[in-house]
């Protein structure tokens, strides 16, 4: 379900934003534009989805995320007018907080309860290929059918594919009934600690949030400007995610012997060193974007294992809705800002705000070390 949905909303404009404008006329900015649309609906409904999947489990989510997302597919190749495009995103929105990333860690949460960390790392490994799949798919559907008949066709994918799955799958979470009669349950009350905790975990997401959607969309731009040629950039970032799936390759066979924080502290140090290498012009760009690639693949596993790690599974599914809703809106605002600070700041400029901006993380995720120390000492 994770290759399909990440590739039929998030990395769907990566392809099809071109051949939509030029079919269209409508102005490049805004059909891209419809993403952070998105991506700001699912930041509203995530803390909801994780209270509904706390109290009622992950499978009826994560199937009516299918259903969601085949009709705001449907509405995307219906569309006549960019209104109409963009109400197509805002349901498209909701699906992706019905059933992306943080969903799915919350359902394994509530399936797997303290055991559910192999599960998160297993289902991310798998998520990993979601653009290497859907990139050339949505590409040769293009091509072949059009913009229009690729959304149709990934809508009729959830219908087939997605949705049957999810339901001969994804077992009812257990105690779902009693919870379910009693109504979707309120958030968790939280110690002063923990409630430090969540600032600063939330504080993490928002900063990675940031660098990924800054990088993933100004990446070519920003070696462009470097002097690199767009076949040489294009080469350059095919290296990422390679080097996410080897990482979450080497996560895996760690067998989960040591705390989740050293996984997260593990991909800042990459993140930040990679992009600090940028930022200060290394000639092997190559390196600098392979440890980037490897840092970002292991942190998509520490989102969803430090907060079962650090708070437990009882109220996790809960936890993890509220904890998503300021990442979605730094990923939704975070490529217009960045426009802006190339315009003015040029390459380097943006290059050294993310450097600077994970190593910034790298000091929350020391705040959490302390505050696990004093989690566990209360």
């Amino acid at each position: 379900m994770q290759i399909l949905a990440w590739g039929s909303t998030y990395y769907l404009p990566a392809v099809l934003a071109e051949p939509i404008a030029r079919d269209t006329g409508w102005p490049l900015a805004w059909i891209v534009g419809g993403l952070s649309v998105g991506l700001l609906v699912a930041a509203l409904a995530s803390p909801r989805v994780g209270a509904v999947i706390q109290a009622r489990g992950g499978r009826p989510v994560l199937a009516l995320a299918a259903l969601v997302l085949a009709a705001g597919l449907t509405i995307l190749g219906l569309a006549p007018s960019l209104p109409v495009f963009l109400a197509g995103w805002v349901l498209l929105g909701f699906g992706m907080g019905c059933g992306l990333y943080d969903p799915a860690y919350a359902t394994l949460g509530r399936l797997y309860g303290a055991n559910a960390r192999s599960a998160i790392t297993h289902l991310t490994l798998l998520g990993g290929f979601a653009s290497t799949v859907c990139w050339p798919l949505s590409a040769f559907l293009a091509a072949q059918v059009g913009w229009r008949g690729a959304c149709f066709a990934y809508a009729g994918l959830h219908l087939a594919v997605t949705l049957p799955l999810v339901l001969a799958f994804i077992p009812p979470a257990p105690g779902t009934a009693a919870t379910a009669r009693s109504g979707v349950q309120a958030a968790p009350s939280l110690e002063p600690g923990q409630r430090r905790a969540v600032l600063l975990m939330m504080g993490v997401l928002v900063l990675g949030g940031a660098i990924m959607a800054l990088v993933s969309v100004h990446l070519i731009t920003l070696l462009q400007a470097r002097g690199v040629a767009l076949e040489a950039a294009v080469t350059y970032g095919g290296l990422i995610g390679p080097s996410q799936v080897a990482a979450r390759l080497i996560e895996i066979a760690g067998r989960g012997r040591y705390h989740p924080l050293w996984t997260l502290t593990a991909a800042f140090t990459l993140v930040g060193l990679g992009l600090s290498l940028l930022a200060a012009h290394w000639s092997d760009i190559a390196l600098a974007l392979i440890l980037y690639g490897a840092g970002n693949g292991v942190y998509s596993i520490a989102r969803g294992t430090v907060p079962l790690a650090l708070f437990g599974p009882d109220h996790y599914a809960g936890l993890v809705g509220r904890l998503a809703r300021p990442g979605l809106v730094a990923q939704a605002a975070a490529p217009p800002l960045g426009a802006v600070l190339f315009s003015r700041l040029g390459a380097d400029g943006l290059w050294a705000a993310l450097a600077l901006m994970a190593l910034a993380n790298l000091g929350l995720i020391a705040g959490l070390w302390w505050q696990k120390g004093r989690l566990r000492s209360g």
